[in-house]
């Protein structure tokens, strides 16, 4: 095993669940390394919207997990690979990778390194920045679930994506694109409409101003055939009236309220976790060239920030932004 060459770093940890105030800078101990896990000297961490909850302790209280303090938020990132366990063949120290890291007992990404399962590791695909690949894991991955395993989106199919404009829809307008489905992007603000756009979205609408069923119905006159809705609400309500009969709509577990579609037509949640298969379909479609009105994969970076502003970035997540934020940790 290679070991890393310091035994402590900065982190952004909590020694209690709590509000913006339980978020202080650290040193704490390098993670122990395990046979099967690299450690990572990350780079960027993403800023999750689900971030907040768990600082504050829902995901401890919903999994019914005991918490270990002190507690190192962040469930994604990028960065360099430091260490390899015995086990791990696949790696070696210098490559430049992203990985998942939820609810990890060793802490996560808001920190200078982190110990992770190697399954949950890829090297960063295409063309990617380190910074792009820090804020993109988790977010890709659940378009990925959704669009795929959730909805079973097929070539020439029409898909409506609300949110399009947000951390998981910006990038499954590209997912679906290169899926080879036809997308209606409903985004947020004029700004938002004008990126979907650029990524390749079929037709876009402001969800804050358009008349959404009106543009639905001239994309889709018999109706749509897919939903991901990553934002409940009545404006996602009322786009999902635009649905064709037998439907499907999907969302991420989490999104609240939850989506209330048309009598007939059923709503699945779903959770956007990774397993080796999924993370190679990702890179693959993030690679992907030549699709007609697509360019090179985006992940949209709205603002980072320094690792020890790691609560002004929580409270941007509540501001009017596009795409992710992210933490630079080192």
């Amino acid at each position: 095993m290679i070991q890393a060459t310091q035994s402590t770093m900065k982190a952004i940890a909590l020694d209690r669940f709590g509000g913006l105030e339980t978020m202080k800078l650290q040193m704490l101990p390098v993670p122990e390394l395990g046979s099967n896990e690299v450690l990572i000297h990350v780079e960027w961490a993403g800023v999750g919207k689900w971030d907040p909850f768990e600082r504050e302790g829902g995901f401890a209280r919903e999994f019914g997990i005991e918490p270990k303090f002190p507690y190192v938020l962040g469930s994604d990132g990028a960065g360099t690979i430091a260490a390899v366990g015995d086990r791990v063949k696949e790696f070696k120290r210098g490559d430049r990778v992203y990985a998942f890291s939820f609810l990890n007992p060793k802490g996560g990404f808001y920190a200078e390194y982190a110990a992770v399962k190697a399954d949950d590791v890829s090297r960063i695909p295409g063309e990617l920045t380190t910074q792009q690949a820090g804020a993109m894991p988790v977010d890709a991955m659940t378009a990925l679930r959704g669009l795929d395993d959730t909805l079973g989106l097929k070539p020439a199919e029409s898909v409506v994506i609300f949110g399009a404009s947000g951390g998981i829809g910006h990038l499954a307008v590209q997912l679906a694109k290169r899926m080879g489905a036809r997308v209606f992007a409903i985004a947020s603000g004029s700004d938002g409409v004008a990126l979907v756009k650029r990524l390749g979205a079929d037709a876009e609408v402001d969800g804050r101003k358009d008349d959404i069923a009106a543009a639905a119905h001239q994309f889709a006159p018999n109706g749509l055939d897919a939903a991901l809705i990553t934002a409940g609400g009545p404006t996602a309500d009322k786009a999902l009236t635009a649905m064709r009969a037998g439907g499907r709509v999907a969302y991420p577990n989490g999104v609240e309220p939850r989506p209330k579609p048309p009598f007939g037509i059923d709503a699945k949640s779903y959770d956007g976790m990774p397993d080796p298969q999924a993370i190679e379909k990702l890179n693959r479609l993030m690679e992907s060239s030549g699709v007609p009105g697509t360019g090179m994969f985006e992940v949209h970076v709205a603002r980072s920030f320094p690792l020890d502003q790691a609560a002004e970035a929580h409270r941007a997540l509540d501001e009017h932004y596009l795409g992710k934020l992210v933490l630079q940790t080192a």
